[in-house]
């Protein structure tokens, strides 16, 4: 397979994806389609998965990464409602796909690895966190700007769920919106409690 062919068939297999993965599930913004229609998915997975990028499933990556389903990532702009004056911050590994979509969407964003330092340019009014987490971390709210958002995938007993958070007096409060395909965030993860 040329060159060429190769890059029609990664441009087919991105408006299938538009198509039949997110339009028919509710993402729908003329913007956020824009930008997934203008980001190569192919380049954010190892040449030896380029094959399944566009798959509707979790891309593993290696290393216990994986790169969310194009739904998630478009679930997930789509409750944030990004305007272009947002600072955004995204949280995740790899969470370089979600920080491009972002990017054609918002002026600033900054992708930072779960255990690196988000309050170099605090503060944020949107966090986007690529994973599911069991616990929002006390820095979370810290790096918001009041009234800022969050939008993550929020794991309760085991499975989990697409969630939007809003900083108000200092405090996150999440509200659930729906199952989502979200990987865990160990670094986010409930502290383990033993019970009878």
């Amino acid at each position: 397979m040329t060159l060429v062919q190769e890059r029609v068939g990664f441009d087919a297999a991105r408006r299938a994806m538009i198509d039949s993965q997110l339009r028919v599930s509710g993402v729908n913004d003329p913007a956020i389609l824009a930008a997934f229609a203008a980001l190569p998915r192919e380049e954010f997975v190892p040449r030896d998965r380029r094959a399944i990028a566009y798959i509707d499933r979790a891309v593993p990556l290696g290393q216990g990464a994986v790169l969310a389903p194009a739904l998630t990532h478009g679930q997930m702009l789509t409750a944030a409602e990004p305007v272009a004056g947002d600072h955004v911050l995204v949280i995740g590994t790899p969470g370089d796909y979600l920080g491009a979509l972002a990017r054609q969407l918002v002026a600033k964003v900054a992708v930072v690895a779960p255990d690196g330092d988000w309050t170099a340019a605090a503060p944020y009014s949107l966090v986007l966190i690529d994973g599911a987490i069991e616990v929002a971390p006390a820095a979370l709210s810290a790096v918001l700007a009041d009234g800022g958002r969050v939008v993550t995938g929020l794991i309760e007993r085991g499975v989990a769920r697409l969630a939007f958070g809003r900083r108000v007096g200092g405090e996150l409060v999440f509200t659930k919106l729906a199952e989502a395909d979200f990987a865990p965030i160990a670094a986010f993860a409930a502290k383990k409690s033993w019970s009878f």
